[in-house]
């Protein structure tokens, strides 16, 4: 049973099981781990209520629980010679508040930005973007910063995808509402294929994340279970990819 499965009634499940099309995938995988870092779990594993304390942006323990998972999954990947590519977004000492969205719109060049940062704030949104030390990321991993929420928008990700000759994403991480479905949908538009591991990828809210992978699975890509992900990864990574 999917796990959106319970959020579908009536006319709707009647629809759903009469459009879906079961996505095949390709021969040349990569992983992407979609913002795993602490500005979207917390410093620890903690309840949410107390982790948006923290990080107002954090999916708290939902988030420590999927770890294992995308440690599993990257460790497989590498172990085979499939690229593994990371994202967080773009953290700058030197960018105060304008290029928030919206920055600088009627907004009198001689003042300071309205919404500059101090010192602290400034060092916490840097810890905030690190990546998780427990998933292991290693020298030979990707590292790509972004300021949207899509991890093609604006970064030199498709460029290296081509020059991988990767033709299949893997992906998982968060949120699955926010950056996950925005860089699968943007996947497809690259001609992608697309899968999304469902024990890997989580949300703060759990009706978001249901729908969301429903509506990918539905459209654009193909939600996987986390044994199905191991299992691909065997029969189709090739170890000539280049790295």
């Amino acid at each position: 049973m999917a796990i959106w499965d319970d959020v579908l009634t009536g006319q709707d499940r009647d629809l759903y099981e009469r459009v879906i099309v079961e996505r095949k995938l390709g021969y040349r995988p990569a992983v992407v781990v979609i913002d795993v870092n602490y500005a979207f779990i917390g410093s620890h594993p903690m309840p949410i209520e107390r982790a948006i304390e923290e990080y107002r942006t954090s999916c708290g323990e939902i988030g420590w629980k999927a770890i294992p998972h995308i440690r599993e999954l990257t460790d497989s990947a590498r172990d085979m010679g499939v690229p593994i590519f990371y994202s967080t977004a773009i953290s700058t000492p030197y960018n105060r508040g304008s290029v928030e969205r919206g920055i600088g719109w009627g907004q009198d060049p001689g003042k300071p930005p309205k919404t500059a940062k101090t010192d602290a704030e400034i060092q916490k949104q840097i810890d905030g973007n690190k990546i998780v030390e427990e998933l292991g990321m290693q020298p030979g991993d990707f590292l790509i910063e972004k300021t949207g929420a899509s991890v093609f928008l604006g970064t030199p990700l498709v460029s290296q995808l081509i020059d991988l000759a990767v033709d299949t994403v893997i992906l998982c991480g968060t949120t699955t509402s926010g950056c996950v479905r925005a860089t699968a949908v943007e996947a497809s538009n690259y001609n992608l294929h697309v899968a999304i591991v469902e024990e890997g990828t989580f949300d703060r809210f759990e009706i978001s994340h249901k729908v969301s992978l429903m509506d990918v699975h539905a459209k654009y890509g193909r939600v996987m279970s986390q044994g199905e992900a191991l299992e691909y990864l065997k029969t189709s990574a090739q170890p000539s990819i280049a790295r």
